[in-house]
C-alpha cells in the first residue's frame, strides 16, 4: 500500500522536537512491505498546501496522522492543538475518501474524544511500531478492523477500544535513521536534539499523570550496551546532541548507573542531556556517572519543595530528599534545570514560599528553575477524582478535552503569578510558562547555533535575559 504518513506537531517552543515515533512507525511499516512517505509539518508555516501537495504527489492508499500533544499544558496561555487536527482531517476529506488513522501519544489520553472531534476513520492506541503494519495488513486484504489488538474506533455511535496483544518488548534500543524521514538541517539550527528512550513505563504514581495509559506502569529496560550501540549510531550519522526521554531515567537506579558505564565504555563523544530525573534517586554515584557518560545537562522534576503537596501529588519523595539532592548537585558541575508545578493538592502560600525559598537559596546561580501554575487534569487520573471531590470540575470527561486546569482551592492563582513575577524580576535564572512562549524564541536557538553553542540553551538562561533586558524587553 501507499501510506502518506504526516507528524502534525507543529510546536517549536521552546524547542523543534524530532517525532522519534513517527519515524519508528514509518520505519515499521516499510519492513512490512509498504511504501511510506513520511511528511513532517514542524517547520510548515501553513499546513493546506504541504499536505495537499503530499497526497497528490504519493496518491495514498491510507493517510495516518501522528498526534503528538492535544495542547501545551498552559494554563496562563493555553494553546489547543486540536482545532488544527479537525480542520486537516477536513481537508483530507475533501481530496481523498481513503481510512484515515490517527496515532501517537495523545490518543494514549483521550482516543474516544479525539475520534468523536476528528471523525477519523479509526485511532492506533499504544505501539505505534507493532499496531499499525497490522493494521495495513487488513486494510490491503480489505478485511475488517473492528478486532485489531490497539486499535480504537466508533461503531454506530458506539466507542470501542480494543485491548493491545501482551507485550512482546523487546530489549534492544530501537533509533530511526532520522536523516531519510526528516530535514536534518532546519532541526539542527534549532538546536534540537536526537530523542532516545533506555526504557518504557514508569513505576510512579503521580495523580495528573497520563503516562500509564500511554506506556504503562511496568518498567521495560533497554539493554545498556544496546542503548550505546545507539548513541554510537546517532553520533556516527552526526547526531552529537542526544536527549534520553524516558519518563524518569533514573529509576530504576542501577538501570541508569549501567547505561551510563556503557556509555562511558564506548566513548561515543556525543552530548547528551535527560529532563526527567526523580530526586529519590539522584545520588553521588549517579551524577558522577552521568559526567563520565557525556551528560551536559540535567532536569530535576520536583514540582514542590513541601511536603504537603508533595504528598498530595503522590510524588514519592518528601521535602528532606529535595534538600538532599540540592546537596548533591552542587557537589557536581553538570548545568540542572529544576521543574517546578504550583497549584498542586494541599498547596498554599505557605508552601507556595517554602518552594520559592528552595528555589532562592538551593539553587546554583548557574543553573535554572522553571516554573508553572495550574495543573492539566485528564480523565482517569487521580487529580480528576481529587478535583470532582473538593467541588473544582464539574465538567464531563469528555468536555475536558479543551484543556482544563487544577489549581488548589487553598490558593489564588492570581497571587501565586504575583509572587512568581517578583521572583523572577530579583532572579535571571528563574523562567516560566512565558519565557518558554516568547515568539522570539526561535530566532535566538537559530543565533545561538550560529554562534556555536550547543544544548542545552537553557544554560544561557541568565545571559539570554540580561541582554533582552537591556534591550529594553521586560523577560
Amino acid at each position: 500500500m501507499n501510506v502518506l504518513l504526516i507528524s502534525t506537531n507543529r510546536n517549536c517552543l521552546p524547542m523543534a522536537v524530532m517525532p522519534m515515533g513517527a519515524c519508528l512507525v514509518a520505519e515499521a511499516a516499510e519492513q512490512a512491505g509498504h511504501r511510506v512517505h513520511l511528511l513532517d509539518l514542524m517547520f510548515a508555516e501553513r499546513t493546506h498546501l504541504p499536505v495537499e501537495s503530499a497526497i497528490a504527489e504519493c496518491h495514498p492508499d491510507v493517510i495516518a496522522l501522528s498526534v503528538r500533544n492535544i495542547d501545551n499544558n498552559g494554563m496562563q496561555l493555553p494553546e489547543f492543538y486540536l482545532n488544527d487536527l479537525h480542520t486537516m482531517v477536513d481537508l483530507i476529506r475533501t481530496r481523498t475518501q481513503v481510512p484515515i488513522i490517527l496515532g501517537g501519544a495523545a490518543l494514549g489520553v483521550m482516543p474516544e474524544a479525539i475520534l468523536r472531534l476528528t471523525n477519523a476513520s479509526c485511532a492506533v492506541v499504544g505501539d505505534g511500531a507493532r499496531i499499525f503494519p497490522v493494521l495495513l495488513e487488513r486494510l490491503s486484504r480489505g478485511e475488517s478492523i473492528a478486532d485489531v489488538p490497539g486499535v480504537a474506533l466508533i461503531q454506530n455511535g458506539k466507542f470501542r477500544c480494543n485491548p493491545t496483544l501482551p507485550s512482546d518488548f523487546s530489549a534492544i534500543c530501537q533509533v530511526p535513521d532520522y536523516r531519510r524521514w526528516l530535514d536534518i538541517p532546519a532541526y539542527r539550527s534549532r538546536l534540537a536534539t536526537a530523542p532516545l528512550q533506555t526504557k518504557t513505563g514508569c513505576e510512579f504514581r503521580c495523580v495528573y499523570c497520563t503516562y500509564p495509559g500511554i506506556e504503562g506502569h511496568t518498567c521495560n529496560l533497554k539493554d545498556p550496551g544496546s542503548v550505546a550501540d545507539a548513541v554510537m549510531r546517532l553520533s556516527a550519522s552526526g547526531f552529537h546532541e542526544i536527549e534520553i526521554v524516558d519518563s524518569v531515567f533514573n529509576a530504576p537506579l542501577d538501570h541508569a548507573l549501567n547505561v551510563c558505564a556503557a556509555l562511558a565504555r564506548v566513548g561515543s563523544k556525543a552530548r547528551i542531556q535527560c529532563l526527567e530525573l526523580n530526586p529519590r534517586y539522584v545520588t553521588d554515584e549517579l551524577m558522577y556517572s552521568m559526567a563520565q557518560a557525556g551528560f551536559t545537562g540535567i532536569g530535576i522534576t520536583l514540582e514542590s519543595a513541601a511536603d504537603g503537596v508533595l504528598e498530595g501529588l503522590n510524588k514519592g519523595f518528601s521535602s528532606h530528599e529535595v534538600h538532599r539532592t540540592a546537596e548533591v548537585v552542587s557537589r557536581h558541575r553538570i548545568p540542572c534545570a529544576w521543574i517546578f508545578l504550583f497549584g498542586g493538592p494541599g498547596e498554599t502560600r505557605e508552601t507556595v514560599r517554602e518552594t520559592l525559598q528552595f528555589a532562592q537559596t538551593r539553587i546554583r546561580p548557574g543553573d535554572i528553575a522553571f516554573f508553572n501554575t495550574g495543573i492539566r487534569i485528564y480523565p482517569g487520573t487521580q487529580l480528576e477524582t481529587i478535583a470532582r471531590r473538593q467541588g473544582v470540575l464539574s465538567c464531563s470527561a469528555d468536555e475536558m478535552l479543551s484543556p482544563t486546569f487544577y489549581v488548589s482551592p487553598e490558593v489564588e492563582s492570581r497571587w501565586i503569578e504575583q509572587e512568581l513575577q517578583q521572583a523572577r524580576r530579583n532572579h535571571l535564572n528563574f523562567i516560566d510558562m512565558g519565557s518558554l512562549s516568547l515568539p522570539f524564541l526561535p530566532t535566538i536557538h537559530r543565533v545561538g547555533a550560529k554562534l556555536g553553542l550547543r544544548p542545552p540553551l537553557w544554560r544561557y538562561t541568565r545571559l539570554i535575559r540580561r541582554i533582552l533586558r537591556m534591550a529594553g524587553m521586560d523577560v
